[in-house]
């Protein structure tokens, strides 16, 4: 009985411990997120004081591919350590109304702003450099963008590819990727 006890025990924790909390608007929270007044410009000074990256992922309620990011993907300990140390989250809903202030001081709430910024797939991840003119959109900012949901190796290597400024170089992402691939092999 009581190993019966213990290995009920082990089963519900391993399929508890991928869950992604989520939050009051129906998306996926995680610690290393900031609740900002999502002033991009502000929220780029504020990661660069922290020497980090600045990070938009755009989600939506119910999304499956949101689900598997989170819980198999950003809930890699390895993973959830990088972004916390070295990235500056900030999380935008797709279908949200809270105003959102794009690098060239457009104002519009989350939804108008994203379909401005053309994305369409969620989750959708934009990176930015240290430093973004004021007269550009963050579309046009972005120094790489993640459309969509992606596994865990393909996923660190782009935190780290744009961490290490990898798309300022004559090395692709892809050319990056493989090449990582390869010598974890």
């Amino acid at each position: 009985m009581k190993r019966l006890i213990l290995i009920a025990a082990a089963v519900f924790m391993s399929a508890t411990m991928g869950l992604a909390e989520m939050g009051d608007d129906g998306l996926h929270k995680a610690p290393w997120m900031r609740d900002t007044f999502k002033d991009l410009s502000e929220d780029l000074a504020d990661a660069n004081a922290e020497g980090k990256r600045l990070m938009v992922i755009i989600e939506q309620r119910g999304c499956i591919y949101c689900k598997k990011m989170h819980e198999d993907v950003f809930s890699v300990a390895k993973i959830a350590d990088y972004i916390e140390a070295n990235f500056f989250v900030v999380q935008i809903n797709m279908f949200g109304d809270v105003e959102v202030t794009d690098f060239d001081g457009t104002i519009l709430p989350e939804k108008e702003m994203v379909r401005r910024w053309g994305a369409l797939f969620t989750p959708s991840v934009m990176f930015f450099p240290e430093e973004v003119a004021e007269d550009v959109p963050a579309n046009q900012a972005a120094v790489a963008t993640m459309p969509g949901a992606f596994g865990k190796h393909t996923t660190f290597n782009m935190l780290n590819w744009v961490v290490e400024h990898g798309y300022a170089g004559d090395e692709s992402f892809q050319k990056y990727h493989a090449r990582k691939f390869a010598e974890q092999s």
